[in-house]
């Protein structure tokens, strides 16, 4: 039963962080094409965003393992 809880739980983790990136880049994107003279400062802003997103699914991740070999 653990082994399905982590796997639901870092599975989710990945689907959210998934839609995260894809809304945080839609945005950019479209920040960028209405203002082009800030798109390096709104990439440098997309990259510590997707950066901080992705850090949810590896703690996701990690807490699933230390649920899992605590035994």
């Amino acid at each position: 039963m653990n082994y399905i809880a982590a796997a639901i739980a870092s599975g989710l983790a990945a689907l959210a962080a998934s839609y995260g990136n894809g809304q945080v880049i839609s945005k950019t994107l479209e920040s960028m094409a209405r203002q082009p003279e800030l798109s390096g400062q709104l990439r440098g802003t997309m990259f510590i965003g997707v950066g901080m997103i992705e850090a949810v699914p590896i703690m996701s991740i990690v807490i699933a393992f230390m649920l899992l070999l605590a035994k």
